[in-house]
């Protein structure tokens, strides 16, 4: 998917994978991390959501939940970090980092509801009137009040599925006449999903019913004399959409791919943010006349079709492409069409959910500077890796 882009934008990523790899220092299924080059883009995304009043969280799920580079991000200027599940929350609270938004996508689980707000999460999303009581309690339990946020939908919203959740519009004045009957609990926004998605026919970041939902419910509590603070819409975050959301009077945005260039605008290598990550695996065998590599980091939405073939045979690399692979399937093995030389490195850039993956996560900085050095290996997980 971004194969062009990568080639385009930074190349230099290429050749410290590759060589990183030729020295045994980088195994097959990594994902390679240009950390110097994730700073930057979220330096130039923090500048344009200041420019907009736009506030920003982190994402840190597509780079595998890795604490290393959240930490890095957040002493930029970042809000906090938002957790889209319980075990993510738990990898950053372990490694000391703020948990700034919690519950969406995935609710506290009722055990952890205590923790979550005793450890001091500055706004959690709420799907239900059972969990908004369970938190009240919590917040009455710590001796403090929590900052709670509202999921909502109308019937013509697209959501992904999995994932449905949330508040129905034609209810939301009674529940928060409800929610506002609670000890403890302060409602200080609303949120949906996905507010804005990538519209392959016009090649444009577009807003989806979700986003005009949004501002819909926003505009029928400041009816009812209550005041929003906190406007959240979150998917597609990026230098481009920013300028979107804030005519729409979105207050946060929560970007992820946009850090490592992984967004569906960059296909061209064509926008502010650059690559920042790739894909390395190698040959594994040759079977009835086409390649197979090592699988582990296939993510079945990253729409991955190129690959870059680095022979032994040859100086440059050779472009190939990835046959279908069955995703109903183990990802052993990936399917490259053609027979390429046994223990030949291959290279893929997609977009990738690195958390639901079996891949490492190698972080590599000094790369621009040619002075490539591994500074930290993770787990898909957000684990550290020892050497």
């Amino acid at each position: 998917m971004f194969i062009d882009a990568l080639k385009r934008q930074n190349p230099a990523l290429i050749s410290a994978a590759i060589a990183l790899w030729q020295q045994g220092k980088i195994a097959p299924d990594s994902w390679v991390i240009d950390v110097d080059q994730v700073i930057e883009n979220g330096k130039r995304l923090l500048d344009v959501a200041g420019q907009h009043g736009i506030s920003l969280y982190l994402m840190t799920k597509q780079v595998g939940r890795n604490p290393w580079l959240a930490e890095k991000l957040l002493q930029l200027g970042y809000e906090g970090i938002v957790v889209v599940d319980y075990k993510e929350s738990r990898v950053m609270r372990r490694a000391g980092l703020p948990v700034a938004h919690q519950g969406h996508l995935v609710q506290i689980p009722s055990r952890l509801v205590n923790e979550a707000v005793a450890q001091g999460t500055e706004v959690i999303t709420l799907f239900s009137l059972e969990k908004a009581r369970e938190v009240s309690a919590a917040a009455v339990k710590a001796g403090c009040e929590q900052n709670v946020m509202l999921k909502v939908y109308d019937k013509d919203d697209f959501l992904y599925p999995g994932q449905e959740s949330g508040f129905p519009l034609m209810y939301l004045t009674d529940v928060v006449n409800e929610i506002r009957r609670l000890p403890c609990l302060r409602l200080s926004g609303l949120t949906h999903f996905p507010c804005l998605l990538w519209d392959e026919n016009s090649a444009q970041t577009m807003p989806t019913p979700n986003l005009h939902t949004l501002v819909n419910a926003r505009r029928q509590l400041v009816e009812a004399g209550i005041a929003i603070e906190q406007l959240n819409a979150p998917s597609a975050s990026s230098c481009s959409s920013l300028p979107l959301l804030a005519e729409y009077g979105v207050t946060h945005a929560e970007p992820g791919h946009a850090l490592t260039g992984t967004i569906p605008s960059n296909q061209k290598g064509d926008q502010p943010e650059r690559i920042a990550m790739l894909w390395l695996s190698e040959i594994s065998h040759n079977f009835r006349g086409d390649s197979y590599c090592y699988g582990g980091g296939y993510y079945r939405r990253g729409h991955a079709q190129n690959a870059l073939v680095f022979t032994p045979e040859n100086d440059a690399p050779i472009a190939a492409k990835l046959k279908p692979v069955d995703d109903s399937s183990i990802d052993y093995y990936l399917p490259v069409a053609g027979e390429f030389p046994v223990s030949s490195a291959v290279i893929f850039c997609f977009r990738t959910q690195i958390f639901v993956t079996r891949s490492d996560v190698v972080l590599v900085s000094g790369i621009q500077r040619g002075v490539a050095e591994i500074v930290a290996r993770y787990d898909s997980l957000g684990n550290i890796l020892e050497d």
